[in-house]
């Protein structure tokens, strides 16, 4: 909930009690920020094994398009990708669950984006997706004909069909 007026807003950006009446009882254990230009493409990130992690994200400035990919073969949206537009002014926060790819695009001028992890950062367990696997399809909403801004390792991900995937 955000509590607004004309002096700003105030909102609780965490609180392990509202998570736990939800069945998302959460011990969060890392902060990250990330500051990205226009039309940067982060992700599609993941860890695997017993680094997994669950992700509580959201946007303090700018705006980006962030997805959600199941890689979880037992879950009814295994397979599929879940789209959300974050803002500074909307305030929304996406629940990442364990067993999911993660990445966003930025759509403004530059993005602050902040996220809560439960397991601690692991390049060892850390996986990629390829953003623009043609099995999964995502609708990135890029103006026709232009790529995003990707890192090397993100450039490099795996397809679907070969990523590891949680049962």
């Amino acid at each position: 909930k955000v509590f607004g007026d004309k002096r700003g807003f105030f909102l609780e950006s965490w609180n392990s009690m509202t998570f736990e009446s939800l069945g998302l009882g959460a011990n969060m254990v890392q902060d990250n920020h990330s500051r990205s230009k226009q039309f940067t493409l982060r992700g599609l990130h993941y860890q695997a094994g017993a680094a997994a992690q669950d992700k509580l994200v959201w946007v303090t400035s700018g705006e980006v398009f962030d997805v959600v990919v199941d890689l979880r073969t037992s879950s009814p949206s295994f397979g599929k990708w879940e789209g959300i537009h974050l803002t500074e002014a909307n305030a929304r926060r996406v629940w990442v669950p364990k067993g999911c790819a993660h990445g966003f695009l930025v759509l403004s001028d530059v993005a602050d984006f902040q996220y809560k992890c439960t397991a601690f950062y692991s390049p060892v367990h850390e996986r990629c997706l390829r953003w623009d696997d043609a099995d999964l399809a995502i609708a990135w909403p890029l103006p026709t004909g232009m790529r995003p801004l990707v890192s090397e390792k993100d450039a490099q991900g795996d397809s679907f069909a070969r990523c590891e995937k949680f049962s």
